[in-house]
């Protein structure tokens, strides 16, 4: 549990310095509906990220497997064409990566149940929401 409140530290720490710099990340520019889509879909992973924390604190794993589940690759399968063409290529492709790696992390916590496994998996997922966060900003057109 320490390994996860040291990395949501670091995270904080991250994005707090990037705010005092020039923002240099690279603008999407969505209709106001889409831009709603993606931070919604934004806040879900969160949300899930917490609820992934909290259940690994008690060494739930069924709850980890059940939340998991819900933000893997399925959750994107609902995503209106004119969204898709709307975000660029390696956007959809970090995307992506993050749902399957809940995917996985949903597999592996059903058949290993071992939650230090589970949170070295967090760890590299929430790498990949770092990477875009650092990268890309939505701006509504």
């Amino acid at each position: 549990m320490k390994k996860l409140a040291f990395m949501l530290a670091a995270l904080v720490m991250h994005n707090s310095h990037a705010i005092a710099e020039e923002d240099t990340r690279k603008i999407i520019q969505l209709s106001p509906s889409h831009r709603a889509m993606v931070l919604t879909e934004m806040r879900q992973f969160l949300a899930g990220l917490q609820q992934i924390s909290q259940a690994l604190s008690s060494d739930d794993m069924e709850t980890v497997t059940r939340v998991a589940r819900s933000l893997g690759t399925a959750m994107s399968q609902h995503m209106p064409t004119g969204l898709k063409q709307a975000l660029p290529q390696d956007f959809r492709k970090l995307g992506h990566s993050v749902h399957s790696s809940f995917d996985q992390i949903a597999l592996d916590a059903e058949s290993l149940g071992d939650s230090g496994h589970t949170l070295s998996q967090l760890a590299q997922t929430i790498s990949g929401c770092v990477s875009c966060h650092s990268t890309y900003q939505i701006r509504v057109e």
